[in-house]
């Protein structure tokens, strides 16, 4: 019986750890398609928007409204033209194949470049098909930089068709594979690195206009502590963001004061739904948890007055101070 109880209670909390990281990834997934988010990404990682604005990258630069890993397309239909004005060209955000599965797209997007932009005449062949990933392990059990390649190539593949034919290669747009890892390896905390294409000349001097080969690009953005010399910019930014440990409160004080961040009702909804799920569920370093919907159904009895705080913190395995805070960052309709 005690045997039965035990395999009982691992697979109830693997049921409500899947139920976490799904809600977990799903935030995520949002927060980094917000346009604000996206700028401040774009601006620290591709080198196009590193003298742009945040302002001018987000309201300029950006087309459409960003889609999240829920559009299903086969891979001849990836990257078509859109039916109407406001979605982004190619914004579809899976690749299937018939021998290969389906390969879905965390954040995925086009953008004009800003040389371009004033220049209707280039704006088809200056244009970058961003992509960007939210990943939790550095090393899931390959190397992830190779997986990011691939995803480039997909990328270009699929251009084959809805914006190019046959031999019009010259039309192939650059594309970016950003990686935001949460939980890279000691080694690569607190890194951004950026692989390219370069040339590499063997003999002579002739030199290749850059726009014919240097059509994709890898970003790791590979997260860490705070108390290092590299902990600056766009590392800190969305360590701050999507930080496990940081409260509602304080991301909204240093998104505002250090990055510029104009935080609408809807990006500070997001936050405080992260903040809620980290500091809720699976707080930094704990090896057990209980759900979401189980956190949520005992602040709803706390309130409604039929449990009390330290009798739901017991049942939490939080102490009571954890347990109260998470109240006070949970909105009444949360619950």
């Amino acid at each position: 019986m005690e045997k039965q109880n035990t395999v009982e209670n691992q697979l109830a909390h693997t049921i409500t750890q899947t139920e976490f990281d799904s809600d977990y990834d799903k935030t995520a997934k949002k927060l980094l398609a917000n346009k604000q988010i996206l700028a401040q990404i774009m601006k620290g990682c591709v080198d196009e928007y590193s003298e742009c604005s945040i302002d001018e990258i987000a309201e300029k630069y950006i087309e459409g409204t960003p889609e999240v890993g829920t559009v299903g397309v086969h891979v001849d239909d990836t990257n078509r033209p859109p039916k109407v004005p406001e979605v982004i060209t190619g914004s579809n955000n899976e690749d299937s194949t018939l021998t290969e599965g389906t390969v879905r797209y965390d954040v995925r997007f086009d953008a004009i470049a800003p040389t371009a932009a004033n220049d209707a005449a280039q704006q088809d062949v200056i244009r970058l098909i961003i992509n960007v990933e939210a990943q939790t392990a550095f090393n899931p059990g390959y190397p992830l930089t190779k997986r990011a390649i691939y995803y480039c190539s997909r990328m270009i593949s699929a251009q084959h068709g809805p914006i190019f034919k046959k031999s019009e290669y010259g039309k192939i747009r650059k594309v970016y594979s950003i990686w935001v890892c949460t939980k890279p390896s000691d080694e690569f905390q607190n890194t951004l690195t950026r692989y390219s294409i370069r040339p590499e000349q063997l003999i002579g001097n002739a030199a290749e206009k850059s726009e014919n080969y240097d059509l994709m690009s890898v970003v790791t953005i590979c997260l860490g502590k705070p108390d290092t010399e590299n902990y600056t910019g766009i590392l800190k930014f969305l360590d701050v963001l999507l930080s496990s440990s940081r409260a509602a409160t304080e991301k909204k004080k240093i998104l505002e004061e250090e990055f510029g961040v104009a935080m609408s009702e809807e990006l500070e909804r997001e936050v405080l739904i992260m903040c809620n799920l980290s500091q809720g569920v699976k707080a930094e370093g704990r090896e057990e948890g209980i759900g979401i919907g189980e956190m949520r159904m005992l602040i709803k009895q706390v309130r409604k007055g039929r449990v009390t705080v330290e009798e739901a913190a017991e049942d939490a395995e939080m102490t009571v101070e954890e347990f109260k805070k998470v109240m006070e960052n949970t909105p009444l309709q949360a619950v």
